[in-house]
């Protein structure tokens, strides 16, 4: 299956065509989808910060164990804990279903960023539990990579990045090959018969 960088995804040499989606006829969708995602984040980093100040105020602890005491001894601190837990996962949701087989999708076909979008939103509607069971594995998986360093993310990425293209190939329907007309038989071949 060849995507729409020209680079095929069975390829034995994939860092060569690494590159090449630079130069893919989706760069704009992908780009308006990257968008997208820093605006989400930029939502998420303003959520939390508006919980945390309207709880704690705008100055923040000097010292990580007054922070610590002041989450987990004080009922703001709880309050900051609950909402906060529960608002994360809102924005991760969020997240997954628009993108989950996004970026696979712009790659592969010749699709605006507004049709991936839809695309992975309906494919998590169809496959709810699935999907947010890839959801938490891959939200386990970031943290497990983080706590050494970032490290481990030099190996989780790639897995998932693999683990991606094959959900994308099984959640989405490959592209029905229209049948060619067959061929009449000449006159004189039609005779022989």
């Amino acid at each position: 299956m060849k995507s729409a960088a020209g680079a095929n995804w069975g390829s034995t040499h994939p860092r060569i065509h690494a590159f090449e989606v630079l130069r893919s006829p989706a760069i704009a969708s992908i780009a308006a989808v990257g968008i997208f995602l820093f605006a989400i984040f930029t939502l998420w980093l303003t959520a939390a910060q508006g919980l945390y100040e309207n709880l704690f105020g705008s100055s923040a602890p000097t010292q990580l164990g007054a922070l610590i005491n002041q989450v987990l001894t004080t009922p703001e601190g709880w309050t900051l804990l609950i909402v906060g837990n529960l608002l994360g996962p809102v924005f991760a949701i969020v997240t997954l279903c628009t993108t989950v087989v996004a970026f696979p999708l712009l790659l592969d076909r010749d699709v605006g960023a507004y049709v991936a979008v839809t695309t992975s939103i309906r494919a998590v509607l169809k496959n709810p539990i699935p999907m947010l069971a890839r959801g938490l594995i891959v939200a386990i998986g970031l943290a497990l990579g983080s706590l050494p360093l970032f490290v481990g993310l030099a190996v989780v990425i790639p897995i998932f990045g693999h683990a991606t293209r094959h959900l994308y190939r099984k959640v989405i329907q490959p592209v029905e090959m229209v049948p060619l007309p067959r061929r009449r038989a000449s006159p004189a071949k039609a005779k022989t018969r």
